[in-house]
């Protein structure tokens, strides 16, 4: 097997993006030559903790390996600043990234709590006229219930169904659904809120078969193919939550699939 490149030379500044009441800072990953298009990235930690700094050798690495530039988005952190400011962080970046890109595709990914927002910024901007090529979504938590069978049939696994609810709880406030998900535009806190997810960008969805999140992710891909939209799905056995962090495997495949998908072919080789 070829070795895995995860070279990491040096962290990429960090500048500023304007937003209408909030200015964005992101960190810019080049894909080096060859590379196209922009993925805008949101990071894990629990929508409480994180920063793109802390994830600079896995972006780069995804951006080398999906032959495109990544723009890791430091959004705003619950409690200080609970739903909608990640989302409206994110979805400022994409239109910051929109207006630069021309005829460039542009997409929007993340890992765990990141990619939770990612999936409900896809469905924010489900926009005919100007499409998002992909959704790239890494263990997204998608209940704050937590009601699956996977959080409870591996005691002591990461991350808990008790720190999940407490994440939970400091994202979204009391209110089961944020007024902000109603409206001419909804902003939804998770895409479980969603009665319709017709219309999104194809989704490139991977989640270790040991995540406590595991059922959610089946079930979250289950609904985005009955409502038409194209599932590349990758569950890599004996894998747990974090693995985006932590394995350049994960990494390697899910940029692989991304890069496949931007050039408008079905990858390969699935994960598993």
């Amino acid at each position: 097997m070829t070795a895995i490149d995860t070279t990491f030379d040096t962290l990429p500044p960090s500048i500023t993006i304007p937003g209408a009441d909030h200015d964005v800072p992101v960190r810019i990953f080049a894909g080096g030559p060859g590379s196209a298009g922009l993925l805008v990235w949101a990071h894990g930690g629990s929508w409480r903790s994180g920063a793109t700094a802390g994830w600079a050798p896995a972006l780069t690495h995804l951006a080398r390996i999906g032959s495109t530039t990544v723009v890791g988005v430091d959004y705003r952190l619950a409690p200080e600043d609970p739903h909608p400011a990640a989302l409206l962080d994110v979805l400022t970046v994409l239109d910051w990234a929109r207006d630069r890109a021309g005829a460039e595709p542009i997409s929007v990914g993340g890992d765990s709590a990141g990619a939770t927002i990612a999936a409900s910024a896809a469905l924010a901007r489900r926009d005919p006229d100007r499409p998002l090529t992909a959704q790239v979504l890494a263990y997204p938590p998608i209940d704050p219930g937590r009601r699956a069978e996977s959080y409870r049939s591996r005691p002591g696994a990461f991350p808990s169904r008790a720190a999940l609810g407490s994440a939970w709880r400091a994202y979204r406030g009391q209110a089961p659904i944020h007024p902000a998900a109603v409206g001419v535009r909804p902003l939804y806190s998770t895409p479980d809120e969603a009665a319709d997810l017709a219309g999104a960008a194809p989704a490139i969805v991977a989640v270790g078969s040991l995540d406590p999140v595991v059922d959610d992710v089946r079930a979250y891909a289950g609904r985005l193919r009955a409502a038409g939209v194209p599932v590349d799905w990758h569950e890599p056995a004996g894998t747990g939550h974090g693995a985006f962090l932590t394995d350049p495997t994960f990494r390697h495949r899910l940029g692989t699939a991304y890069a496949a998908a931007r050039r408008g072919a079905r990858p390969t080789r699935r994960m598993r």
